[in-house]
């Protein structure tokens, strides 16, 4: 089976990773698929039109004209309103969606009648998300890194160097979470010497910690107590909680955020589903920071898109296995196939297919197999 792959520049605010590297572009053509990208995709990464005609692709002037022509289209972040717009009935889209904190663009894919698959919650025989990890593992590294700046007093914080030096105590950095954002942001926070909490629900994640670090880290069960001692202590605060698919639980209250030492740091990597505080509101690149309560907030909806290059490469080699399946089986069988890539069905036709989903936003929910194979095929 040939399956025309169109992928279109991103156009979200600050946004420069692409759907498909040209090595990727590659493999598709090696593999007998036809693949048109944008002009310019691939320019924020370093790759211009012609990497992409080398590596065998079409290159189309306009996003419309990918739309247009492309059966199954593959990108990075969600379809911002123009894009959705462009959408059609029996077309798949492939990419980060986050509908559970996202009600808008969902009604708008809703009416689109498309149908997408959404790289966050398509699972591995672990029970993992392996095309969210990449993107976990950068942004939790991240974290450490966006969380140190805001801590420089002419960012307003309060003036704290994250290690400390001899005779001064280190900043104390909490972490919500402990999955793949909030290992790799508390890996990088420990080689900054500073004191680090992780915070988890699940004591076989806090005892594997445990193991991983031993003494250096110090880990607690996330009970509301804790919870709170912890965060209004803190210097630096990391939200790395998740519920695949669903709208992140708000951990941190307006009231712990008012108690926090003013100049505190907040960084809420899971604002892509609502975020874990009360306080927490999506901001871009552009302008990624605010101060609420005197506590400085870091609430970038794509914090990965920073580290552009790094980032595609990283999302790139995990997505192109299904990419692949996807052109070369279609979508109905690439999902009956695979039952971890039918995870990542959210909406089809009309109707929304994960039921972290539809639970995140009071609506009806289908199974995904009833909506792939509704008699049964």
């Amino acid at each position: 089976m040939t399956m025309l792959v169109g992928v279109p520049k991103e156009i979200k605010t600050h946004e420069y990773r692409v759907g498909l590297v040209p090595g990727s572009v590659r493999e598709l053509v090696h593999h007998g698929q036809t693949v048109v990208v944008e002009s310019g995709a691939g320019t924020g990464i370093g790759f211009d039109d012609e990497a992409y005609r080398r590596a065998g692709a079409t290159i189309a002037p306009t996003a419309a004209e990918v739309f247009a022509n492309a059966a199954l289209i593959v990108k990075v972040k969600e379809p911002q309103p123009r894009e959705i717009a462009l959408l059609r009935r029996g077309q798949v889209l492939f990419t980060y969606l986050h509908l559970a904190a996202d009600r808008k663009q969902t009604e708008s894919l809703l009416r689109s009648s498309a149908t997408c698959i959404a790289y966050e919650t398509v699972t591995d025989e672990r029970g993992g998300l392996p095309l969210l990890a990449p993107m976990s593992e950068v942004a939790g590294r991240m974290a450490v890194q966006v969380g140190a700046h805001c801590l420089e007093k002419e960012q307003g914080g309060a003036g704290i160097l994250l290690g400390g030096v001899p005779g001064v105590a280190a900043a104390r950095v909490v972490v919500l979470g402990g999955g793949i954002a909030g290992t790799n942001a508390a890996r990088v926070a420990m080689g900054m010497e500073a004191h680090v909490t992780v915070i988890d629900k699940q004591l076989a994640r806090l005892y594997a910690l445990d193991l991983q670090f031993g003494s250096q880290l110090h880990t607690l069960f996330s009970t509301v107590d804790n919870i709170e001692r912890e965060v209004i202590a803190a210097d630096l605060v990391i939200g790395a909680a998740l519920v695949p698919g669903a709208a992140t639980p708000k951990l941190v209250t307006r009231d712990m955020v008012r108690r926090m030492r003013p100049g505190s740091v907040i960084v809420d990597i899971s604002i892509d589903q609502g975020g874990c505080c009360e306080t927490s509101r999506p901001t871009t690149h552009a302008d990624p920071t605010y101060i609420e309560d005197g506590v400085i907030h870091y609430c970038v909806t794509n914090m990965p898109g920073a580290v552009a290059r790094t980032s595609t490469f990283a999302l790139n080699n995990a997505t192109l296995p299904y990419v692949l399946a996807l052109a070369q089986k279609g979508w109905k069988r690439a999902l009956a196939e695979n039952r971890n890539l039918m995870a990542g069905l959210n909406i089809e036709a009309g109707r929304i297919t994960h039921p972290a989903v539809a639970q995140s936003l009071g609506a009806a929910y289908i199974a995904p197999e009833q909506a792939a194979f509704p008699s049964g095929e």
